[in-house]
């Protein structure tokens, strides 16, 4: 298996994918869900963050510091510039900002890294559903120094239209920031894994075919 394929077996070991019938927050009436939450173990986010790293990695995405919004995204962060470093010995720096800013001591909105003009920052976060992680950071990144946000890694594309656009929110975040959303993996790619026999799955098949034709964008 590749990593992409490897990730999707260790999303649905991990219960973090599951298939079925859900409402999401939007509505819709969706095959699948994607819990986030359900990565709990030490183990687990080791290994969420070698993938991380493999994407970084495998789309060559120049980086020098890793930025985690918080709250969810510091985990996510931290575990990824470890295993960047562990398994391909780039050691590059991570930084995290606070919801309030600190009044005192060092004060400032960041935690890590002190960032500079030039930098070059890539944010990692979950599941993009509305881009509204990536439309806070953006000016709180740049707030702080002229930095080159180079990309923003997330878990999973789920590569379907807003509520309000025929866009996705990857698509949105490219159109309205310059800002190229990198995913570990896409509806796509979990479709050919069940097709392919790599995680159970196939009665739920038609169903992920009627959704991606009714709320998929190319």
């Amino acid at each position: 298996m590749n990593y992409k394929q490897q990730f999707i077996k260790f999303m649905v070991d991990s219960g973090v994918l599951t298939f079925g019938d859900f409402t999401l927050k939007s509505g819709r009436k969706a095959p699948y869900f994607i819990n986030c939450g359900n990565y709990k173990t030490g183990a687990q986010l080791a290994k969420l963050g070698e993938f991380y790293a493999e994407c970084i990695k495998d789309n060559d995405i120049p980086v020098e510091t890793l930025f985690g919004p918080a709250y969810k995204g510091i985990p996510l962060a931290v575990s990824a510039v470890t295993a960047l470093y562990n398994k391909f010995g780039i050691n590059v720096s991570y930084c995290f900002d606070r919801k309030e800013a600190k009044d005192h001591g060092e004060g400032g909105m960041f935690v890590g890294k002190s960032l500079s003009d030039g930098e070059k920052v890539i944010i990692i976060d979950d599941v993009m559903t509305s881009g509204k992680a990536l439309k806070e950071s953006v000016p709180k990144l740049k707030g702080a120094a002229d930095v080159d946000i180079t990309g923003m890694v997330i878990t999973v594309d789920r590569m379907e239209k807003g509520l309000n656009s025929d866009l996705s929110a990857v698509q949105e975040a490219y159109s309205e920031f310059g800002i190229r959303v990198y995913s570990i993996v896409n509806m796509v790619d979990i479709i050919e894994a069940i097709e392919s026999g790599i995680v159970e799955g196939k009665e739920y098949l038609d169903k992920m075919y009627a959704y991606r034709e009714q709320y998929g964008v190319k």
